[in-house]
């Protein structure tokens, strides 16, 4: 069966390539904005339905893989900062503080309708950070100003966290591949 990755996320596509299935990554149609009074855990439950499903007219008979993560801290929604003022605002009100990532994982098997959602919930305790600290990373770490809260743990972000706590690590990159390979082998794909 064709298996469709609905992001453009390099993060995304580079784990998915660990399950060496052959995918397709394609751009979804979403608006990524949290609705107003939705819960971090509702808004990427929701964008993950939202991408998988957005492309069920054009690839009909795909399995439609959508996923999301929103960071948490302090009941308050951190998305991917977009700019350096706004990553060095977020790193500032993380430092030192226990941040939960929650990433959304939708499954959508365009020929029969089934959908299959999880999420996993990453809590990542971060270094007290100095703003010398933030700006040594941000300067090496481009890629930081795309991913939730800017923190990028696969990479230099490494060094910003004191501890991870996760049932799947790589939740934490943007695709829980633990809980797709089960969702795939629900829709008769087997990794193995």
């Amino acid at each position: 069966m064709r298996l469709v990755l609905a992001s453009t996320s390099r993060f995304r596509r580079e784990l998915l390539s660990r399950l060496a299935l052959p995918f397709e990554a394609v751009a979804p149609l979403c608006d990524e904005t949290p609705l107003p009074g939705e819960s971090a855990l509702d808004t990427a439950l929701r964008l993950a339905r939202v991408k998988a499903t957005s492309l069920a007219d054009r690839y009909p008979d795909a399995l439609l893989i959508g996923s999301d993560q929103v960071a948490l801290l302090d009941d308050e929604q951190l998305g991917k900062p977009g700019s350096l003022d706004n990553a060095r605002a977020m790193l500032s009100a993380m430092s030192g503080k226990t941040v939960l990532f929650h990433t959304a994982l939708a499954l959508y098997n365009g020929a029969t309708g089934r959908l299959q959602e999880a999420n996993d919930v990453t809590r990542v305790t971060m270094r007290v950070l100095t703003p010398a600290q933030i700006d040594a990373y941000l300067a090496r770490e481009p890629d930081a100003l795309h991913c939730a809260g800017a923190a990028k743990s696969e990479g230099l972000g490494g060094a910003l966290i004191e501890r991870i706590e996760s049932t799947d690590p790589n939740a934490l990159i943007g695709l829980p591949l633990f809980e797709l390979v089960t969702m795939l082998k629900n829709e008769g794909v087997e990794v193995l």
